[in-house]
């Protein structure tokens, strides 16, 4: 489990954005009282289905 800010960190994003993906259910975490903690396989999965192929052979 993560935080927000090593979520922030390892995707090089700010950690208002890992917030708001977090308040608009864009991303999965858990509650903890009042911490939230990511899932590796979330941040996994985020990267997994937002990664764009390269090109085939032509320019």
């Amino acid at each position: 489990m993560l935080t927000v800010a090593q979520v922030a960190q390892h995707l090089g994003l700010k950690e208002s954005t890992i917030r708001k993906w977090v308040m608009c259910r864009r991303i999965r975490y858990v509650k903890l009282g009042r911490c939230v903690r990511i899932p590796h396989a979330e941040v996994d999965r985020l990267i997994r289905e937002n990664t764009i192929p390269a090109r085939g052979g032509q320019q």
